[in-house]
């Protein structure tokens, strides 16, 4: 059954302020993000300049659920993700967009049954779904967050941690100088290594070693030049995406969405790494009832907290700042 709709983006959201409509804007424009964990929607009015959120949504439907046993899509999940996006087509037209463009990104990738899940949301949207390839995915990312103008002047390393891979952008002066998409998730990481409840701390270290050889072995080789070269001091880490929404609300105790809010939040190493042991210490159910954290979350929080820290202790970087800016942010705006 859809969840209700409320203030929150991780479970249906809507910003409060905006009545529905049917008045159809030529600059309102909507996009829905078929990802691996969860199906977004944002409908927002554009200009050259800005890109103005109106409504977002966000409905957990774990899309790679048991996907990486054999990398074909349960029909289930499959079935769950149509019906959300079907109900997404409905309400960004009911808010007034004028176009719904549908993209999808790892777990359509990688999938040997990708046509089906294709047909199943043509067959409910009645629409074509583009399945953007993990370059473009990392570079709307990136146009997406440097549409906030005061990340524009310093060199960053941004990252959008999905459930079934992680973007490493670098960018200095609003123009990429790096970009790619790596196989490193939450979901993935989730169904690659089973853990008790609550954690042990020996699960926790093994995953720790696991997220820091793959960093090592896969993504340092790209960057590690690049940010040995830089200075640190002027470097940014930004972090866009599910987890460092709700790292954000736990940190600032925010028991609903506000996005001003978790804009302007960063975090240290230290209490990167302080949330991190905090949330493997406790219990699936416990984590659930901690304000900021949506149930249907408290699996993967664990997997993406443990991917911040290790980039920032892999590649001795201090701050982290949170965008809740990113992907759909320039989708909407081709």
């Amino acid at each position: 059954m859809l969840s209700p709709v409320n203030p929150d983006p991780e479970h249906f959201a809507a910003t409060n302020h905006i009545s529905l409509t049917t008045n159809h804007s030529p600059n309102r424009r909507a996009v829905i993000d078929i990802g691996t964990n969860s199906v977004k929607l944002l409908v927002a009015d554009v200009s050259p300049d800005a890109t103005e959120p109106v409504w977002e949504g966000s409905e957990q439907t774990r899309l790679g659920r048991g996907f990486y046993e054999d990398h074909r899509l349960r029909p289930d999940a499959i079935a769950d993700t149509a019906r959300v996006a079907a109900h997404f087509v409905r309400r960004a037209r009911e808010q007034g967009a004028a176009s719904v463009r549908i993209i999808a990104t790892s777990a359509a990738r990688d999938a040997v049954n990708a046509e089906e899940l294709l047909a199943a949301l043509h067959g409910a949207c009645g629409q074509a779904v583009e399945v953007i390839s993990g370059e473009q995915e990392a570079d709307w990312a990136f146009q997406g967050v440097m549409t906030d103008a005061s990340l524009r002047g310093q060199p960053a390393l941004i990252l959008d941690v999905g459930g079934g891979s992680t973007e490493f952008i670098l960018g200095d002066a609003g123009v990429s100088v790096f970009r790619q998409s790596f196989k490193l998730g939450t979901v993935r990481l989730l169904e690659a290594t089973p853990h008790a409840d609550p954690p042990t701390a020996g699960e926790l270290s093994a995953v720790r070693a696991q997220v820091r050889d793959f960093l090592d072995r896969e993504v340092r080789p790209h960057i590690g030049a690049y940010l040995t070269a830089t200075c640190r001091e002027k470097l940014v880490l930004v972090g866009t995406g599910g987890t460092t929404s709700i790292l954000a609300r736990l940190e600032l105790q925010l028991p609903t969405y506000d996005r001003e809010r978790i804009e302007a939040a960063s975090f240290t190493a230290e209490r990167v790494r302080w949330h991190v042991e905090q949330l493997w210490q406790m219990p699936l159910a416990q984590r659930s009832e901690l304000p900021g954290l949506p149930a249907n979350r408290a699996d993967v929080i664990l997997f993406g907290a443990v991917i911040y820290e290790a980039v920032m202790e892999t590649f001795g970087i201090g701050t982290l700042r949170v965008s809740t800016r990113g992907l759909r942010f320039a989708a909407v705006q081709k």
